[in-house]
């Protein structure tokens, strides 16, 4: 059975089970289950994006502009309910759908434009949060203090509970099965695969990279989008900044997820995977007594070590292990 679980899932939730162990050690209240679930709302925007982000990723792309898509369509979410009078999902709507087409106007560039990702959604990533801080600007509310004030019904996608659950844990897995499916159950997902190995290749093969390109990250705003709502209403809040700690976290769930950065290979199970060993691991540390600025070094360490663990030439890795096998039997 173990057999066909890939390697690197593997280990990663033998980290998951060491972190549990480790911090339930340190501190016997990470050991409630109660609080590892309500934990999940501290990481479910990093991983609903991360999901997304994956795929993304896997073409051979980069998105880095959802950091600033979380605010503005929390923005968005605030400025339709609290100034234009929207119903309050009528305004959960329009902020994802800002969401996609954020996601759309960066695909379009990249894919049609021949720009580089990073470029494009660098620059996305500034315009999208301008965007958010002058709409916030227009508005004549405090930015500190953002748009507040909404319905308890809004409050309860993030905050509520069903059997026993908290929504955070059930979006989590719902956004993780959307995913799961796009990318391992349809002919769209094996387009991502063919298009991050060899762009040029799929295309002979009658492959519209482009437009799977496209999709990509339309389906990365949208995450994004879903993000921000799901964070404004976990907050109870909506303002420009959310999102804004969260880029670093989100491409180390997708690198320690087991995805490339060269494009070709990964999954969203290694990402979901990376995104509760990251939210445990924050929990953790938080509960041991560990300064928050070194949460985040701990966050950083770990990015630049799967990256160069995942970045290593598996010639180099071969040649390491014949050598040590070598040694191991004395010759």
């Amino acid at each position: 059975m173990f057999r066909k679980i890939p390697k690197w899932n593997l280990t990663l939730f033998v980290l998951i089970v060491l972190e549990i162990l480790v911090f339930g050690m340190i501190n016997p209240r990470f050991w409630n289950i109660s609080i590892l679930l309500n934990s999940f709302n501290d990481f479910i925007a990093i991983a609903i994006i991360g999901f997304f982000v994956t795929m993304v990723v896997i073409t051979g792309g980069i998105d880095i502009s959802g950091v600033s898509i979380i605010g503005l369509s929390s923005v968005v979410t605030g400025l339709l309910f609290q100034v234009a009078g929207f119903n309050i999902w009528a305004a959960v709507f329009c902020a994802v759908l800002t969401g996609g087409l954020c996601g759309l106007l960066n695909g379009v560039l990249i894919a049609y434009g021949r720009v580089q990702a990073m470029v494009i959604t660098l620059g996305g990533m500034l315009l999208y949060s301008g965007i958010a801080i002058v709409l916030v600007g227009l508005s004549g509310v405090s930015t500190y203090e953002g748009f507040t004030g909404f319905p308890e019904s809004f409050g309860q996608i993030a905050n509520g509970m069903v059997l026993g659950l908290p929504n955070a844990v059930i979006i989590f897995f719902i956004m993780f099965l959307v995913a799961y499916i796009l990318l391992h159950r349809t002919r769209f997902g094996r387009y991502i695969y063919l298009s991050g190995v060899n762009q040029n290749t799929a295309e002979y093969a009658g492959i519209h990279t482009r437009k799977v390109l496209t999709a990509a990250y339309v389906l990365s705003g949208l995450s994004a989008g879903i993000a921000g709502v799901v964070l404004t209403s976990y907050l109870g809040s909506a303002r420009s900044d959310y999102g804004a700690e969260y880029l670093m976290p989100i491409l180390t769930v997708v690198v320690l997820g087991g995805t490339l950065i060269t494009g070709g290979k990964g999954g969203v199970v290694g990402t979901a995977l990376a995104s509760i060993i990251l939210g445990f691991m924050q929990v953790g540390l938080q509960m041991a007594g560990v300064a928050t600025q070194y949460i985040g070094l701990a966050t950083g360490v770990l990015l630049i070590v799967s990256v160069a663990f995942l970045g290593i030439n598996p010639d180099f890795r071969f040649n390491v292990k014949r050598i040590i096998t070598h040694k191991q039997n004395g010759g």
